[in-house]
């Protein structure tokens, strides 16, 4: 199963106020493990970064004016999402109405909604009440954020990956059910109790055992203590 952890960086809230991507991020797990494929890219947004913006994202007109625009990058971000893999976003509504804006322009068709996992959905039926962003999920998990002073797309989609994978139950597909001891805790697995030296005195009364004994007697030949003894 080929899934895609993505994540956006945008120069607002709203598309429809002409708000713009700036940034793509995403790494790709295949059966719930990391492949080492990753998709990264800049995006020109074709408008002015505003200030709040630049302070979250670190990211400034100048840095941003040579660097490709969306319908110039479409087609190899769609290559690598590919056509079915299930993407993992956190907070999928929001980068998928980027996203669908943005291939909208260029003429393309949108991301079905339903091909999205939103991690935010996930961490609250998880931990219903609780904090349920990026950050706070790391925390929970004790995933190193440290590096995490700005908000970068492929960074954010590294940290998500690992928190998606704690948040359906750990990194391994068998989800670390299978312990294998060694050394000390090998031996001490392998202990078994040595024999009593002597044995425990039978604590059934004479007048249990004759009942019993007339219980399997009514019971007839065939009864199963009679075949085993």
């Amino acid at each position: 199963m080929r899934e895609i952890v993505l994540d956006t960086e945008t120069t607002g809230f709203e598309p429809a106020e002409g708000h713009r991507i700036v940034e793509i991020g995403a790494v790709e797990l295949f059966n719930h493990l990391p492949t080492g494929r990753s998709y990264h890219q800049y995006v020109n947004p074709e408008r002015a970064m505003p200030k709040e913006a630049f302070e979250v994202h670190g990211l400034g007109d100048d840095f941003l004016r040579d660097k490709p625009k969306f319908a110039d990058i479409a087609a190899d971000f769609l290559d690598f999402i590919g056509p079915d893999a299930t993407l993992v976003i956190h907070n999928a509504a929001f980068d998928l109405k980027f996203l669908n804006a943005e291939l909208g322009w260029a003429n393309l068709p949108p991301i079905p909604a339903d091909r999205a996992i939103d991690t935010v959905a996930l961490a609250r039926r998880k931990f219903p009440g609780s904090p349920a962003s990026l950050d706070a999920l790391c925390r929970r998990y004790g995933i190193d954020n440290s590096a995490r002073d700005k908000h970068g797309a492929l960074l954010d989609s590294e940290l998500l990956a690992e928190v998606y994978l704690q948040l359906i139950g750990g990194h391994q597909p068998d989800f670390g059910l299978t312990v294998v001891a060694t050394g000390a805790e090998a031996a001490a697995a392998d202990w078994r109790p040595p024999p009593r030296p002597n044995p425990l005195p039978a604590r059934l009364t004479e007048a249990e055992r004759k009942a019993h004994a007339a219980f399997v007697a009514a019971l007839g030949e065939a009864a199963i203590w009679n075949r085993f003894g």
